[in-house]
């Protein structure tokens, strides 16, 4: 997501929180009542306190790999975990910028194993425009480094906005994705979430071109959409997306369903999914990730509500379970300080 401005929204957050109880935290009743029994505590969020705005977690052999926009640790900041909780800070995943972006301007890359490589899509500002773009870079190893030699963008519309969050997905029946957000309100025009398909090892688009997935059409989303994320469950295509400004406390996540990933997609709420809570503030642009026994996680973003926006400490990376209810409906129990189960390493 392509910082834009920091908006420290104090009193919306305020409105936003009041009355939020602790998902997953402890007994409801008085503290001091002997009778009341405290929920466990498998973990503790954030799982990384560093910045990592726009986290993408990747499973690779024996560890999971977090991505994130550009910081401290360079423009693709990577991190490493044996059980999804631990992390250590690995480096820089892409050292060496493409040849059409430019230095300092490089947010929320996401990474697929494709054509027996790792292949990053990443956005960046474009040197001869002032424009975001996507790139496409590769590696042999899920801590890079990644490579973009290439002189154009790999996505860039000029006319929309430009292009930013770039999100893989690999079909059931194995055929690549790639779905994207114009960046539409960045000059005052509708923002739109798309998909295209991609070729087998996933360094070019093909077929006829993209198709519109889903637009900012209920209120909590503001004037935009972004941050998609696609998982197949029972047979459905679940599209999380986030929306509204990410530097306030309106920042969540919504979702929609679909039978096939081209569409038609529909909202079955006019709520969100997930919002600030009293621990958290801002939560969002995440992606699912499974455990070694199947469970769902979703990777996000957020930060403590006492900050200014998402200025300090930044935002931090957050680890919510992923359910589902009996009629598919997703549901992601958090954000919450204390978790009660860990995941399977």
């Amino acid at each position: 997501m392509r910082p834009r401005r920091l908006a420290p929204a104090p009193a919306a957050l305020a409105a936003a929180v009041a009355g939020a109880r602790l998902l997953g935290g402890g007994a409801t009743g008085d503290p001091a009542d002997p009778s009341e029994e405290e929920a466990p505590v498998a973990f503790t969020n954030p799982v990384h306190d560093g910045n990592l705005p726009d986290p993408f977690v990747l499973r690779a052999g024996d560890a999971w790999y977090a991505y994130g926009t550009q910081g401290r640790f360079g423009t693709m900041p990577v991190l490493r975990s044996g059980d999804l909780v631990t992390w250590e800070v690995v480096g820089d995943a892409m050292p060496v910028i493409a040849p059409w972006s430019a230095a300092g301007r490089h947010w929320a890359p996401e990474v697929a194993a494709l054509g027996g490589r790792y292949v990053a899509y990443y956005t960046a500002m474009e040197r001869e425009t002032q424009q975001q773009c996507l790139g496409v870079a590769v590696a042999d190893d899920p801590a890079g480094p990644f490579v973009d030699e290439a002189e154009h963008p790999l996505v860039c519309e000029h006319e929309a906005g430009g292009s930013i969050d770039a999100s893989p997905f690999v079909d059931v029946d194995g055929t690549p994705w790639l779905l994207w957000k114009n960046d539409g309100n960045h000059v005052g025009t509708r923002s739109w979430i798309r998909a295209q398909r991609l070729t087998d090892d996933g360094t070019a688009l093909t077929g006829d071109g993209p198709v519109d997935l889903i637009t900012h059409d209920q209120p909590w989303e503001g004037h935009l959409v972004e941050g998609p994320t696609v998982l197949v469950h029972e047979g459905r295509y679940v599209l999380l997306y986030s929306a509204n400004d990410y530097g306030s406390a309106d920042y969540g996540v919504g979702w929609a369903v679909a039978d096939a990933l081209t569409g038609p997609w529909t909202k079955p709420s006019d709520e969100p999914l997930m919002r600030s809570t009293d621990v958290a503030a801002g939560p969002g642009h995440g992606s699912v990730v499974a455990d070694t026994c199947g469970a769902l996680w979703y990777a996000h973003h957020a930060w403590p509500p006492d900050a200014v926006g998402a200025t300090y400490p930044g935002r931090q990376l957050w680890l919510t379970p992923l359910t589902f209810t009996a009629d598919g409906v997703p549901v992601l129990d958090g954000p919450a300080a204390e978790v009660a189960t860990s995941p399977c390493a």
